[in-house]
């Protein structure tokens, strides 16, 4: 079996808030789902008949399609979810093999619910994805520092990695449990649901560091640096924050970053201490930007975006064993995400 990256068994109470949580939103879900198709005759026309007054490339007309597209996505997802549960509690596998063959069978299902979302969402918007030349996308064990920018890239890891088999172990923010199918599959896998401000730091890296425990040549951890999404005004925010800590040397290292927010360390560094043999992989995309909300899909912001991705690995023979080297290697890396970034955003208003 897997080994037991999970987070410790929770009390009664913390079971019973969960399922609170769980029949809550996968009734809204499901509401929500019916509504959407149910009204798909009146809400087509007149989407359509918005665009046309509006003068876009129908996307109000493509907002609502993938939003029946992400609904379905869900359910499909949740009912999947759950002949897999019943089948493992049934079934209750006791011979190594067979708890493998539990643990591929949530993977995968993991894998096609992300690949149905992005390749819907590429079918509707019109979007298309170029990965540079030389990009690695080999096998594992990696660990993946993801650029962050949007609410899509979020599956960008399973797009490019999961074709080569890779099993996934992502490091998700706390509020994602709030979608039932990533909260239900999500906690079945060894992946770890983070508060960004539990008051808690040290914990939240204890479990996030736990990730890299075990990783063999089909697994790969997830983790975005930067903790939540780009935007000018976040790194306004950051940048008045670092002035205000009076950390100069930090200071100066985010002022250097135009396209990226710098890393936060915990994660990053937890995760590094605790590996024992697995590559790192940064993947810089650019392409994403201004689509962090519902509204910016409303504005057109994906239609026939061109996103355009880069992957580079650095071997674990080659990653510093130093803490004090180790934050100097990452924040090189981040400084080269950075400018692979900007030159691609230069590119693309040339």
């Amino acid at each position: 079996m897997l080994p037991d990256v999970s987070t410790p068994r929770p009390s009664p109470a913390a079971r019973e808030a969960t399922w609170i949580r769980r029949v809550g939103t996968l009734s809204g879900v499901t509401l929500a789902f019916l509504a959407v198709l149910g009204s798909l005759p009146i809400l087509l026309p007149l989407a359509a008949l918005y665009d046309v007054m509006r003068g876009t490339r129908f996307t109000a007309v493509r907002v609502v399609l993938f939003a029946a597209v992400f609904l379905t996505c869900e359910l499909v997802g949740v009912a999947a979810a759950a002949i897999l549960f019943l089948h493992e509690w049934v079934a209750r596998p006791a011979e190594h093999g067979r708890a493998n063959e539990a643990d591929d069978r949530f993977h995968a299902l993991e894998r096609r619910w992300a690949l149905a979302i992005f390749r819907g969402a590429q079918t509707v918007f019109g979007f298309r994805v170029e990965i540079e030349p030389g990009s690695d996308t080999g096998l594992g064990p990696i660990i993946a520092f993801v650029r962050h920018a949007s609410m899509a890239d979020t599956l960008l890891p399973v797009v490019l990695l999961a074709p080569r088999g890779l099993r996934f172990r992502y490091v998700l923010k706390h509020e994602l449990r709030f979608d039932p199918c990533l909260d239900l599959v999500g906690h079945r896998l060894p992946n770890t649901f983070v508060r960004r401000s539990s008051g808690d730091a040290e914990r939240e890296i204890g479990e996030i560091a736990r990730l890299a425990d075990g990783l063999g040549p089909r697994d790969a951890v997830v983790i975005y640096p930067e903790g939540t999404r780009f935007t000018e005004a976040k790194r306004e925010r950051v940048l008045a924050k670092l002035d205000a800590s009076g950390d100069l040397e930090a200071a100066a290292r985010a002022r250097r970053l135009s396209n990226v927010l710098p890393p936060h360390l915990g994660g990053p560094l937890g995760l590094l201490e605790r590996n024992t043999g697995a590559d790192v992989v940064f993947l810089a995309h650019a392409g994403f930007e201004g689509i962090a909300t519902f509204w910016d899909l409303w504005a057109g912001a994906l239609v026939g975006a061109t996103i355009r991705v880069a992957l580079w690995r650095v071997p674990f023979a080659d990653i510093p064993k130093d803490r004090e080297d180790r934050i100097a290697w990452l924040h090189a890396h981040w400084r080269l995400v950075d400018d692979w970034v900007g030159a691609q955003r230069a590119r693309g208003r040339a």
